[in-house]
């Protein structure tokens, strides 16, 4: 019985997590909403009814007919436009219950959906959009309101209710607008399009949408806004940008067709199939369970023993069954080797863990555990499941042309002694098995997108005249990076900033930013109930910050590169000199199985639940049970994005894996390898795989069971010797000199393409006298009154050297 439990507590089961561009609709409604909200939505209700009752006499919105929907619609945007504000705000928030779906007419939470998604696209068709951003225009251009907040010293949920209400209402008609459904209508599908379009264009003060909410952001990051609701901003934006440039599946889309325009070949596999196809490996051990191991084996020792006596003095006529000790992990740390001392310790390996470790966790790689080799484990898994297995690595290997070359060039420096160049096609003179490595090789040829970009960009530096201006095309990517290009470094930095507070591992600084403002009570709790209520909530609020900046940053990032590469580097080299990999470092060092298998949600307050079912009465057992998930789904998409953003910051970059190197990486990934999901292992693996010839042999002799895992999940490059480290010693680490050549890159492509005085060196010049005399120049009206005084001064008075102008 004790080795069952010791198997079942190793063997922690597959996390059924499917991984999208966001959760499903109910969620992610719900989320804009924190639980401190909660009695708003009577006051919504309330406003809507008072104000319903005195045009529309006995009967209920849901029985009205399409065309009295409208005319009413209509009476509330009028009613916008008044003067007062405390009016406007009674009216915004009967809007705000019309786009909640007028839930006190429905009996399940499905109506209260269904009610909502009819309710915004007739808001949007009456222009309700438009008339909302012009009064949150008005509301973050309010100085008063701004200066009151920033004297306060403690804001709370009071000093942002406008902003609320307006970010709300706008959130719930991009979120609700921006999903497909089977049953929409014709018109629905195509407000949809004209919106997308609407919110992509510079139509609002000559710039799109986002940009207004990029604003927001760095506003209150420099404090001078501390009262705006950021949760509710960064929500916004980030569906705003996923709405108006597209998800996961509308980039491999865009990539494919991307491809076929430059006349690439096309991709080897469609990377998001292959990454949900395949199986989590088991994690790695703990060390209380490598101790149990140890002590098991220790019994099955003596119970071998004792059964051997007990069969010879005939007590029993079988030897007890020995324990079976699982031995399925990713990596049991420091296993016995056969080869070396069971003394032998890696001091370096050592060092690391304990400087890296979080208080009060043990961490196996802290204790030299020596497990007994145990007998022969039975099968995992059921046969049939295992035949199902596709056969072979999941990817198609590949090579860049790079390093075709680096290899022709080692080739023919050892057997002709010379080399030629870029030349990949003369193979004289090399010896039979070259001339096949080669062949094999380029049929594993990739040439990226980027690489095309790059190629492109050098050609148009080098002859600016002959090859004219280059046709950009309006993409809602282009418009937007050409908005947030003047002010890219401030939003980067703004973003880590609200990232940094929202992380589980920061301590609470007295300067750092309150990000607290929209989810703190005017009266703060008096009961225990009320401050468990308020600790999840301030939790949870704290987690919906984090998904929200990890799903942007790395949305941004992604289309960025597939519009330009240059502009995706200029966003990497702002995110890594603003400290984004330590950042990310710093938030995975925890107790990442803690932080993933989070409860932070009551279930019954969250909407559309708590606002058509009767509330019941909360207790703390209530509140402590949290829903049954075995996965809190934001947490783990959260921590996907951030290793997604880090290896995207140092994929091909020599500088930034070995930043990961000093900052001593290895073992915080490696815990995060507890995770039993195989997305989540996936991208672990692809950081520890590109850092892993810097790790030293000894790291890699500990390690076997990752530097299998790697080589079964991660994408091999034919020839990359990663698991070796040869070539240590001839690339120093120079940081600055690689980052400041591409610095340069970016900076001529920037120039080249948005500075608008780019050509003035390039401007033709006359030089014909008669054509420069015969130009009709205008002069002042008042100029031939003066014209002898003119010519005095500036022709006959002024000495002509003639020896000069005719040198």
């Amino acid at each position: 019985m004790q080795a069952d439990e010791m198997e079942s507590s190793m063997e922690s089961p597959n996390l059924e997590f499917e991984y999208g561009d966001t959760d499903s609709l109910t969620p992610e409604l719900s989320e804009i909403y924190s639980y401190t909200e909660e009695p708003e939505f009577a006051l919504n209700r309330d406003y809507f009814e008072e104000d319903f009752r005195s045009h529309v006499r006995r009967r209920r919105w849901i029985e009205l007919g399409q065309e009295q929907q409208k005319s009413y619609v209509m009476r509330l945007l009028d009613a916008l436009e008044v003067t007062d504000r405390d009016k406007r705000l009674k009216v915004a928030r009967a809007i705000l219950y019309l786009a909640q779906g007028v839930f006190d007419e429905c009996d399940t939470d499905a109506d209260v959906i269904h009610w909502s998604r009819h309710n915004v696209f007739l808001l949007y068709d009456m222009g309700i959009f438009t008339a909302l951003l012009e009064l949150l225009s008005m509301e973050i251009d309010n100085n008063q309101a701004c200066s009151s907040a920033v004297r306060k010293p403690a804001i709370s949920l009071a000093d942002s209710t406008e902003l609320r209400v307006l970010l709300t209402i706008m959130y719930l008609m991009v979120e609700t607008i921006r999903l497909q459904t089977e049953d929409d209508r014709p018109e629905w599908r195509t407000a949809r399009e004209a919106f997308k379009t609407e919110l992509g264009s510079p139509l609002y003060n000559g710039e799109p949408f986002a940009l207004l909410l990029f604003t927001m952001v760095t506003k209150f990051c420099s404090m001078n806004a501390p009262h705006f609701p950021m949760k509710k901003v960064l929500l916004l934006l980030w569906k705003t940008i996923l709405f108006t440039m597209g998800g996961f599946e509308e980039l491999q889309e865009m990539k494919v067709r991307g491809r076929e325009r430059l006349s690439l070949p096309p991709l080897p596999e469609d990377s998001i199939k292959v990454v949900r196809s395949m199986r989590a490996a088991s994690p790695p051990a703990s060390a209380m369970e490598l101790i149990e191991q140890q002590q098991q084996a220790k019994r099955g020792r003596r119970s071998r023993r004792s059964a051997f006596v007990d069969s010879l003095e005939g007590d029993s006529p079988f030897p007890k069954k020995q324990p079976l000790v699982k031995q399925d992990s990713l990596d049991t740390y420091n296993e016995r080797d056969p080869f070396k001392n069971d003394d032998a310790r890696d001091e370096e390996d050592d060092g690391e863990e304990a400087d890296s470790g979080i208080e009060g966790e043990v961490d196996p790689l802290d204790r030299d555990v020596i497990i007994q080799p145990p007998p022969p484990p039975p099968p995992l898994r059921p046969p049939t499941e295992r035949a199902s297995l596709p056969k072979g690595l999941p990817w198609a290997p590949k090579v860049r042309e790079k390093d075709i070359e680096h290899f022709l060039e080692a080739s023919r420096n050892k057997f002709i002694g010379f080399t030629l160049g870029n030349d990949t096609e003369t193979l004289v003179g090399l010896p039979r098995p070259i001339h096949e490595s080669v062949k094999t090789l380029k049929q594993h040829k990739y040439v990226s997108i980027a690489e095309m970009q790059i190629k492109r960009e050098e050609e148009l530096q080098q002859c600016p005249m002959t090859l004219g201006e280059e046709d950009v095309d309006e993409t809602p990517t282009e418009i937007l990076y050409l908005g947030m290009l003047p002010n890219l470094s401030q939003y980067v930095i703004a973003l880590l900033k609200l990232l940094l507070a929202a992380a589980p591992t920061s301590k609470a600084k007295t300067d750092s930013i309150n990000i607290l403002a929209d989810v703190l009570p005017e009266e703060m709790p008096i009961t225990v109930l009320q401050s468990m209520k308020l600790g999840i909530d301030v939790n949870r609020h704290k987690e919906i910050i984090v998904k929200a900046i990890s799903a942007l940053l790395l949305l941004l990032l992604k289309h960025l590169k597939l519009n330009h590469i240059y502009q995706f580097e200029i966003v990497s080299q702002h995110l890594v000199f603003a400290n984004c990999i330590p950042l990310i470092l710093k938030f995975f060092n925890q107790n990442i199985l803690s932080y993933i298998s989070a409860k932070n949600s009551i279930c019954v307050l969250d909407f559309p639940h708590c606002v058509v079912h009767e509330m019941p009465e909360l207790t703390a057992e209530s509140l402590e049970a949290g829903d049954r998930n075995q996965f809190c789904w934001r947490n783990l998409f959260s921590c996907i994005n951030l290793l997604r953003i880090l290896n995207k910051l140092t994929k091909w970059k020599h500088s930034r894996t070995m930043m990961l190197v000093v900052f001593k990486s290895a073992p915080i990934l490696k815990r995060a390898l507890k995770v039993k999901q195989a997305m989540m292992q996936l991208y672990v693996l692809k950081l520890l795989k590109i850092q892993t010839k810097y790790l030293g042999r000894q790291w890699r002799k500990s390690n076997m069971k990752t530097m299998s895992a790697i080589y079964q999940k991660v994408r091999h490059r034919l020839n990359d010797d990663w698991a070796y480290g040869n070539d240590i010693d001839a690339r120093p680490w120079d940081f600055q000199a690689e980052e400041c050549a591409l610095r340069e890159s970016i900076e001529k492509f920037n120039s080249r393409r948005y500075d608008k005085n780019q050509n003035g060196e390039f401007a033709p010049v006359d030089n014909c006298l008669q054509s420069v005399l015969g130009q009709r120049v205008e002069l002042p009206e008042d100029f031939h009154y003066s014209y002898e005084m003119w010519l005095e001064r500036e022709v006959f008075s002024q000495p002509i050297q003639w020896e000069g102008l005719l040198q």
